[in-house]
């Protein structure tokens, strides 16, 4: 894979993309997720922090301050999956997804993998650049998707997260 962003170039302006989950700021992540973004919204927290512990976590820090997020589950040997990928609306356009991105895919113990996935609605632009493309015999495919429930203000009933 090819290089696209130069790491020391955000090393020097104070960002840092780093594995370390006791770096984590479980809040941030989960007011994105829960409030924010369009795949997530209704996930309980003990479910989230569930997540956090069986993946591996990719932190991204301006000056320490957690501003973004993704985690991958995988069993680092023949699959992995990247998921909940974020970058805070302030920190936008700066680069940063496609460097958290090539962050991952170039991470260690990820190397050599059989095949990645991922989900998106909205960022296959972004994703492209990293090799990814639309799945290959689609039709041989299947899951299972049991959305989160959400309440809805001033309702008893809850409604299915969009996704």
């Amino acid at each position: 894979m090819k290089t696209i962003m130069n790491d020391e170039v955000f090393l020097e302006k104070g960002f840092l993309i780093s594995t370390d989950k006791t770096l984590l700021d479980l809040g941030v992540i989960y007011n994105y997720l829960d409030k924010e973004s369009y795949w997530a919204k209704g996930i309980a927290v003990e479910r989230l922090k569930t997540a956090i512990e069986h993946s591996i976590c990719f932190g991204v820090y301006h000056h320490k301050k957690q501003i973004g997020f993704a985690r991958v589950i995988t069993d680092q040997t023949t699959f992995a999956y990247i998921a909940d990928v974020f970058i805070l609306s302030e920190y936008r356009k700066q680069g940063l997804s496609k460097w958290l991105i090539q962050t991952i895919r170039t991470y260690p113990v990820l190397q050599g993998l059989r095949r990645w996935m991922l989900a998106t609605a909205d960022a296959h632009g972004l994703y492209s650049q990293f090799d990814f493309a639309a799945i290959t015999h689609a039709d041989r495919w299947m899951e299972i998707f049991t959305p989160y429930q959400i309440l809805k203000k001033d309702e008893d009933e809850p409604k299915e997260a969009d996704i």
